[in-house]
Formats: C-alpha cells, structure tokens, sequence
C-alpha cells in the first residue's frame, strides 16, 4: 500500500510539474494565427499606429484610422494607406535570410515557401512581441528596410508623421517616440531566435533605449502579450518593474 502510495503521490507531482511547466511555456502562432489575436491585445489606449501615432477603431477592416488625431496624409496609395496592416519589426526577410528555405528555388515566394516549410520562420514571424500596427502604406514604403538615424531636420512625407524614408539607401526612421521600443523588441528577436544584429545597429538601438526609456503603453502591451502567448519582453518587463509600471 505504502509503494502505490508513493508512486500515485510522484505521479501527482509529477503531472503537477509538467502542467506548471507548460503553462509557463509561450503559446507558439503562425502569421495568420497571430492575426486574430490582436483584439485580446491592441483595444483601448493601445490602438495606435506605430510610426504615425494614429488612433484607430477597429483591429478589422475598416479600420476606421483617424487621421486628424495624428495628421496623417498619404503620400502616394490612398487605398492602402486607409488600413491597418501588422507590421514585423524585425522584418520577415530579415528572420528570413538565416533559413534554408528562404533561398530554396520554387514556384512560391521565398516567404510563402518558408511559411509552408519551416515550422521555426512560421514561429517567428507569428511572434506577438515581433508585431505592431501600422498604417499600410507606410508599412509598405518600409518594406524590408533596415531601421536608421540620419537627420533631426526632418521633412515630413506623410503630412505631420516624423517618421521618414530614404529609398535610395534603403532605410527607415521611425518617429523618436517609438525608437526605444523598436530596439528592446529586436533586442528580444536576437535572445529568442538568435537574429544578430550588425555593430553598428546593436549600438543604435543600445543609444535608441537609453534614450527613450519604456512608458505605459509599452509595459501594458508586454502585459497583455503575456496574457495571449505566455512569456515576456525581458527587456521591456525588467525595466517597466524598476521603473514601478506594473
């Protein structure tokens, strides 16, 4: 009785460690996935673009962006400026170029044939950490630009929204607002995937999140991505802790 005693006791234990453990281990989405997670994240004060700084309504479309609330203009596609598309900091081509089979010859794209074949790029480029709103023609003017800093005069192009790009060098300037956010999300992209970053950028974004420490909007999103995938920004989570956030 003693020995079956013993071993139902270390049965519990252990089913009560592995339950423990799994529900402390991220919840993993593809793209497509992670998509329809954003109502149980982005809803109240956390419904703004990115790199414009746009309130918006609805996850969905329509988007319903309120232009007037950051002075936005597009600058050239109306039609894809007027929605909100899930733009990846860390840009997919990025996560990309280290897999197989992104440079894999096929009738599919080199994003299509690894979404479809690598169930790791699917991971990380479902990532909630990874994603943001954003307006989408400014998502796709950023394209797989890498981000930059070049000038404190900016000229607008998108009406009053600080962010810029220099498409003849293939770079992109967020909005100062958002920079120390941008980098404390890359820097979470190389711990958790490995996706290095070059010298030069590690010292931007090092500059980029002294600079601009972590305010509300980004300890509450951590707290509610926590919540949807099951882990946390350790780079967003410690500061927002010493800096009494949550």
């Amino acid at each position: 009785m003693r020995i079956r005693l013993s071993v139902f006791f270390a049965l519990v234990f252990l089913t009560v460690a592995f339950a423990k453990q799994y529900n402390n281990s991220p919840r993993h989405y593809n793209f497509y996935e992670a998509k329809k997670q954003m109502d149980r994240i982005y809803y109240g004060d956390l419904m703004v673009t990115v790199y414009c700084g746009c309130k918006y309504e609805s996850n969905k479309s329509p988007n319903k962006i309120d232009f007037k609330s950051c002075g936005f203009a597009f600058r050239k596609n109306e039609d894809r400026a007027n929605r909100i598309e899930w733009e990846h900091v860390v840009t997919a081509h990025n996560i990309g170029m280290s897999r197989q089979c992104w440079h894999k010859q096929g009738k599919n794209s080199a994003r299509k044939n690894c979404e479809e074949t690598d169930s790791l790029f699917a991971i990380m480029e479902g990532d909630l950490h990874n994603l943001l709103p954003s307006i989408g023609e400014v998502n796709g003017d950023r394209s797989n630009f890498m981000y930059g800093q070049w000038t404190d005069t900016v000229e607008p192009m998108y009406g009053s929204c600080r962010s810029i790009v220099d498409f003849k060098n293939s770079k992109f300037q967020p909005r100062p607002e958002v920079r120390g956010m941008l980098a404390r999300i890359s820097f979470y992209m190389e711990k958790t995937y490995g996706i290095k970053l070059s010298p030069e950028r590690r010292k931007l974004f090092e500059i980029w999140s002294k600079l601009y420490p972590v305010d509300k909007y980004e300890c509450e999103r951590d707290r509610r991505i926590f919540g949807v995938q099951g882990d946390h920004n350790p780079f967003v989570y410690e500061h927002c802790r010493e800096a009494g956030l949550i």
